[in-house]
């Protein structure tokens, strides 16, 4: 199975209740292994819970920090670019050349990267003082 497919099939599972705006997600974790995520909302806006953050803490969850591919998908005209907090959540687990795609459920597709999603990412090596 695609990472693509991965995100495409797991979007099914989002709960939307109020955007009606289901959003899949999929990272390839450095194992191989592909974890999924959902948005999950909330009736208290903002206290949901992007698709993105969801894949990365299934990531974690299972014990692997370092994501080698991402892909997100959303019914949308265009494709969704990851919230600047899930960007940056991107940055902290992979390198800015992991490749991320961008779908719509009717099959336009961007193919990018994290660092071109986040250029002058904050990271690690700005703690090197601490």
């Amino acid at each position: 199975m695609s990472l693509l497919d991965a995100a495409r099939d797991v979007r099914e599972n989002a709960y939307a209740p109020y955007s009606k705006f289901k959003v899949g997600a999929a990272v390839r974790g450095a194992s191989g292994t592909i974890y999924r995520g959902v948005n999950v909302e909330n009736v208290a806006y903002p206290e949901g819970t992007c698709a993105e953050a969801g894949a990365i803490a299934a990531m974690v969850a299972a014990g692997e920090t370092e994501l080698v591919e991402v892909a997100v998908i959303a019914d949308s005209p265009a494709p969704v670019p990851p919230c600047g907090g899930c960007r940056q959540k991107l940055a902290e687990f992979g390198r800015g050349s992991v490749p991320v795609t961008l779908a719509t459920t009717a099959g336009a597709r961007l193919d990018t990267t994290i660092g071109d999603l986040l250029p002058g990412r904050f990271d690690a090596s700005h703690m090197d003082n601490v």
